[in-house]
């Protein structure tokens, strides 16, 4: 299995193991699936934790913050809403504590963290980790939530991200080209035709949508590491500054300087200081 290293950014990258023969379409397809779910399971992080705290959403024309609006119902648990989109009815604290933990080990399945711990992602983990976020809010809201809300409609893949800061995150396989070392893998071809014959090798790829051209290259080093090369370029720059300076004014301190020298030698006195 080739290790293939999909790093859209730093802050967005994951590990997938596909075999060398695995034609270049169903990798695009595999690859662009994972990134979708990755996406779609911090959304529902994001909501889910609104869920937990303000309860269901509100219809679209009834939104708006609570204290100024009539015939408002508070359940049990009830919490408004500061920003008016949802009801203030939260579910039970110990369902909460469920809710939020489900979301919390969702986001971290498909975190860039476990590009870091060299874990490589797959589907079959990553729709686990989204019906224990289901099962998480059947038991939170049993009777279910309303068509209109965020959770529900990721909960279903069935979002409207267009318009919204997340418009960006999801890819279609079928508009999605795949590319390695700055050239873009034909369709026709196999993984093996592009990154080699060798199973055991590790390779790092980027998604881009068609049209966009070729995806930026990556940065010689790493970001810590170029921290660091600065931040000790900074140091050297300081100290070649400092001996500059003291090559241009230890002189003044000097015997042989003092214009002086030669009276205060023969009066008998130096070294004189004044505090």
């Amino acid at each position: 299995m080739v290790l293939l290293h999909v790093k859209q950014s730093e802050d967005s990258q994951f590990l997938c193991e596909l075999t060398v023969n695995t034609p270049v379409p169903d990798a695009i397809k595999e690859l662009v699936a994972i990134n979708n779910l990755r996406h779609r399971l911090h959304r529902l992080k994001l909501e889910g934790e609104e869920l937990a705290k303000y309860g269901p959403a509100k219809p679209l024309e009834e939104q708006g913050i609570d204290e100024y609006q009539e015939n408002v119902v508070k359940g049990e648990h009830y919490l408004m809403d500061p920003t008016g989109r949802r009801t203030g009815n939260a579910c039970a604290p110990e369902a909460a504590k469920t809710l939020l933990k489900t979301l919390a080990d969702g986001e971290q399945a498909g975190h860039k963290s476990q590009a870091d711990r060299k874990v490589p992602l797959t589907l079959a983990k990553l729709e686990e980790a989204l019906d224990n976020i289901r099962g998480g809010v059947m038991i939170a809201y049993p009777v279910g939530l309303p068509e209109w809300d965020l959770v529900r409609q990721a909960l279903e893949g069935k979002e409207e991200l267009a318009g919204s800061s997340h418009a960006a995150d999801d890819m279609d396989p079928e508009t999605t080209t795949l590319w390695f070392a700055g050239k873009q893998m034909l369709l026709q071809n196999k993984l093996s035709d592009h990154v080699g014959r060798h199973e055991k090798s590790k390779v790092v790829v980027k998604l881009q949508r068609k049209g966009q051209g070729a995806p930026g290259r990556e940065p010689p080093v790493d970001a810590e590491t170029q921290k660091a090369m600065m931040a000790f370029y900074h140091k050297k720059q300081e100290e070649q500054k400092r001996l500059m300076e003291d090559q241009y004014e230890d002189y003044t301190n000097s015997v042989w300087a003092n214009p002086k020298a030669l009276k205060s030698h023969f009066s008998g006195v130096g070294n004189v200081k004044i505090r």
